[in-house]
Formats: structure tokens, sequence, C-alpha cells
């Protein structure tokens, strides 16, 4: 070989080096940003950790605030406010033979609106009277409506007659509707799911808006008014006969086919839990006057807060930059508005981190841009290649053509933000069963537990999509409550997912205490 030759081939030879170095370099570069992307998933993996240690310390601190929020006002971060629904509609149970007789003997229509959230619903349900089965319910219908995103922004009296006219049209698609309104006043349950100081069976105050609403008129004044009115101005023959939260509107169905139900809870867009408690309890309210010596009390739990949580940075931004900063926590954690954009913070910090997943989109940098409902549907995704995950992040976050490997990674997100969120309100239900006696103690006392007592059937209604229609989340929180309760115990709890409660509820709670002859609790 010549000297040309030679310089050939050591040319050669220092390119091929060179390009392997680049091709090394890069392959070097790609790994180390992939297992950034890695570490920010495990390290968030292990913010999230709900071992059954921090849980039952959830337990014990969602007990002791309990106590707190019933011992006085302001106590407890548990506003624990009282319902005035000192009887639930059963029949079977001691206390509440008084109202029970009087539900069954009716027979009529009565009538339910349920306002939670972004959407409502208005119901018929019919009642058959003296029936021999537990049940008297003959038939319900139900109608649902978005309300449109202004009016939750707007005023009163715009959200109000927008909601009163659909109420009317619901109405009049019954046969007969202008006869019988002529002569019977038709009675209403409003079931209204958001903080409220009741101050009646008939009334409440509202105490602030959560979910996305932010109508500053209605802050501090009764809410059942305004509708009261608007149904009023357009003919609408209806009285609001039962003012309840969506909570206590589930308890009293779910009380209603078993008597065995103790508390409620609602897991949906927002989330919230109320409970039977002795009235001698309420230290609060020791004036308070009741038929049954119970009181059911509405324990705006979505506000609990305890440093046993596992809060995350995620958690804190999302806090800071919410219109509610500093306020319901647990909800933040728990509820349907916020897994889907905790999930979509994860996967901005993923990007950010590495381009497996491409440029910054801005879809991607918009808040709240990932909903719930399709976090939920690439966590369930069971197909080999992920496709729904991939038609997910392209359609509704423009991350096109996202690696297999880094769309499981995006699947495990997703896991480890319901799994949280499942395990803590599971440890939420199982403080409530603690406060009362019903988690094989005796209860809370002082903030002290007493010894063991016989442990009785429990059931826990549970309502709301996230738990009806979302089974990861329904399997994970089910699955907690037997790892806190134990082998012992948890086979005497029973969760029942109660379908409609917060409408079908109030209509029987407005069925109930129609009648002139009803006493209803009051405060000396």
């Amino acid at each position: 070989m010549g000297k040309v030759g030679l310089g050939v081939a050591v040319g050669v030879a220092v390119a091929t080096c060179a390009v392997a170095a680049v091709m090394v370099g890069r392959r070097v570069r790609r790994r180390r940003r992939w297992r950034r992307v890695v570490a920010v998933l495990e390290e968030f993996e292990e913010a999230c950790a709900t071992h059954v240690g921090r849980l039952r310390q959830v337990v014990d601190a969602m007990a002791v605030e309990m106590h707190a929020g019933l011992a006085s006002e302001g106590g407890s971060k548990l506003k624990m406010l009282l319902t005035f629904v000192d009887a639930l509609p059963n029949g079977y149970n001691k206390y509440i033979v008084t109202y029970y007789v009087h539900l069954l003997s009716e027979k009529g229509t009565y009538y339910a609106l349920d306002l939670g959230g972004t959407n409502f619903r208005v119901l018929r349900v019919q009642l058959g009277g003296n029936s021999s089965d537990r049940s008297a319910i003959l038939r319900h219908d139900v109608d649902r409506q978005a309300i449109p995103p202004h009016l939750m922004t707007s005023t009163s009296e715009d959200l109000f007659d927008f909601i009163a006219s659909s109420l009317k049209q619901f109405v009049e698609r019954e046969e007969g509707f202008s006869e019988l309104s002529a002569v019977k006043r038709m009675e209403l349950g409003f079931t209204f799911s958001f903080p409220v100081k009741q101050m009646s069976i008939l009334s409440g105050i509202l105490i602030k808006w959560t979910k996305g609403f932010a109508i500053e008129d209605m802050v501090g004044k009764d809410v059942s008014e305004p509708l009261q009115q608007a149904m009023s101005k357009i003919g609408l023959n209806m009285r609001v006969a039962a003012f309840v939260n969506d909570t206590v509107g589930t308890l009293a169905l779910a009380h209603y086919h078993d008597e065995d139900t103790v508390a409620a809870v609602i897991i949906g867009t927002g989330t919230n839990a109320c409970y039977l408690e002795r009235a001698d309890a309420i230290i609060k309210c020791q004036g308070l006057l009741t038929t049954s010596g119970c009181m059911v009390v509405n324990m705006e739990w979505g506000n609990f807060w305890s440093s046993h949580l596992p809060r995350t940075s995620y958690d804190v931004d999302l806090d800071a930059n919410s219109p509610n900063p500093n306020d319901q926590g647990f909800e933040k954690m728990v509820s349907g508005m916020y897994l889907g954009e905790i999930v979509r913070r994860v996967i901005l910090r993923m990007s950010e981190e590495s381009d497996s997943l491409g440029s910054i989109s801005s879809k991607l940098s918009a808040p709240f841009s990932l909903r719930t409902p399709l976090m939920a549907a690439m966590h369930e995704d069971d197909s080999p290649d992920l496709r729904k995950v991939a038609r997910i992040l392209n359609d509704d976050l423009e991350i096109p053509d996202v690696p297999l490997k880094v769309r499981k990674l995006i699947v495990k997100v997703c896991d480890v933000v319901t799994r949280r969120a499942a395990r803590l309100a599971a440890a939420g239900i199982v403080g409530i069963l603690k406060k009362i006696g019903r988690d094989g103690s005796g209860g809370v006392t002082s903030g002290r537990t007493k010894g063991l007592s016989k442990v009785r059937r429990t059931v826990v209604a549970v309502e709301g999509g996230l738990y009806t229609n979302y089974s990861m989340f329904r399997e994970y929180l089910n699955e907690a409550v037997t790892e806190i309760l134990g082998e012992e115990i948890s086979p005497h709890v029973i969760l029942r997912d109660t379908e409609d409660g917060s409408g079908i509820g109030a209509a029987l709670l407005a069925a109930a205490y129609s009648s002139p002859n009803v006493d209803t609790a009051q405060l000396l």
C-alpha cells in the first residue's frame, strides 16, 4: 500500500471513528434523558406512596378532626355542618318510625333537583304508598343537562332562571300536568352540593363555591330562595320541601333500602361525605332538639387536611394556581376535577426532561386540558400497543408519535395518581367508621380511642362517577378499606354503589318532610 492509500485508509478510519463517536454520544445523551424521564416517575411514585401505616395515620387524623369540628365552630378544617335531617326514610330503625309511616302513606309524585357540578339533573319519583315491599318507589324519570359555562360565573338570577325553565319543561312532559298543577302544589327536594350552613330543612346559606363556580352575589345568602323565586316567576307551582346536600340525599336513599347504612360518600367531580351522628355528640350545638336523638352531619371533607397526606410538588403547584389556594386540599388529591390535571403536570415535566414526547405543545401546557375521563381511558387501555393512549395523546394533547415505552410510562403515571386518590378516599371512609365506633373500636372521645367493641354490620353508600364508572379506582378503594380494617373487621363493612341517590333521596326526603304533621329538628 502506498502513502496515498495509507492516508486514505487513515482518513476513512478517522471519519468512521468520528461518526461512531457522534452516534455513541447521541445514544448516551438519549439514555441520560430517558433516565431523567424515568426518574420523574420514580420520584413522583415515591412521593405518592400510601402504605397502610400512612393510611392509618390519615384515618386517625380524620377521626380527630371530626371530633374537633363537632366541638366548636372553626375548631377544625372539617366544617361538620348540621343538616337538620334528624330522620331517614326506612321504617325499621327505632329512630325513624315517624317519618317512615308518613312516607309509606304517601301516594303521588315528587320531584328533585340535583345541582352539584357542571351538570344538573331533574327527577320525577312516583311513590306507591302502603306497599308490603320495602321499597315503595314505583318509577323514576331523570333528565340531565349541562350548565352553560358562563352561568357558573354570572348571577344567581341568571343561573336559577335557567334551571327553573328546564325544570318546568321537564314537569310539563308529564301527562296531565296543567290540570294537576292548578289543583295541587308539587313538592321538590333540592340537592345542592356546595358548602352550605343549613338553617332549616328548607333553607341554607352558601358558605363558598367550589368546582369552578364563582357567583359572587350568592355567597352568604339563602340558596333555596332564588330558586323559589325563579319557579314562581314562570308560574311553576312547586315548593322546596327539603333542601339537602348530595351526600344526604345518597344517605337517605341507601338507608331507605338498608337500615345499616350509616354514611354516604360522593366521589365524582368533587368529593364529600356525611354520616349519622348522635345529637349529644354535637357539642357545639347543645340546644339541638331532635325527635330521633340523631342528626345527619355534612362533613365537607373536601377541606380535610393532615400532614400525613402524601403531597407532591405537583399538588403544591396545582393548589397555588387554583382559584382557591390553601383550600379543599383533600378534594384536590381525590376528586375527578383534579386527577387528570395532576397527570398532565407530570407529563409536562417529563416533556421538559426529554424529547421523547417531542416539542411541548400548547395543549400540554394548558391547565386542565387533560380531563379525568381521558386519564381513566388511558389507564384502562388494555390493548397490546396502547393505541387508545396514543390517540388521546395525539388528539387531546397534540403529542404525536409517542413511542410505546413512553406510553407505558404515562399509563403508570395514571396508575400512581388513581391509586393514591382511591386509597386516601378509603382512609377517609374508615376515619368516619372510627369516629362512630364501626371500625372495631369504640369510637373517638377527646381524640382517644376506646377498646374493642362488638363489630356491627355497617353499610357505606358511595356515589359518583369516579367510583361508579372507573373500575380501577373502585378496585383500589375497596382493596384499601379491606387492608386498613384487617381481615377480622372488613367483612362487616359493605361499600354499596348507590345509583341516582342524590336525586331520588332528595325526592324521598321531600315526601317525608312535606307533611305538616312532621316535627323538624331545631336549635333552641
